[in-house]
């Protein structure tokens, strides 16, 4: 996947704690949420990309099999979510409640 923010320092992104790179990666998902309930296709698919792209970051830094596995899951469900059949019937309201709970935690 072509890198969207060039100025991404993988080696930052990779020190940051798992619950701040999923907040962070939960702002892209929401703002793709929001750019879908507004009918903005085009502005949902970038912020869902972007979203992709942290999550593919959040993998390359690698960690424990529970992280590697988790993220995986993720970035299935968010491509299924976005860009597929939603075959794992997600709902908005669902990809906002799994990631207020690492806002919680990145705020802590």
């Amino acid at each position: 996947m072509k890198r969207l923010r060039s100025n991404l320092d993988a080696a930052r992104w990779g020190g940051l704690t798992l619950p701040a790179q999923m907040a962070n990666i939960g702002s892209e998902v929401s703002r793709a949420l929001g750019w879908r309930s507004r009918g903005n296709d085009e502005y949902c698919r970038r912020a869902a990309e972007r979203a992709l792209e942290l999550i593919d970051l959040s993998l390359e830094a690698g960690g424990t099999y529970p992280r590697l596995k988790e993220l995986a899951r993720l970035r299935e469900a968010v491509v299924d979510y976005f860009f597929g059949a939603n075959i794992y019937l997600s709902f908005e309201s669902s990809w906002r409640s799994y990631f207020d709970h690492f806002n919680y935690l990145a705020r802590r």
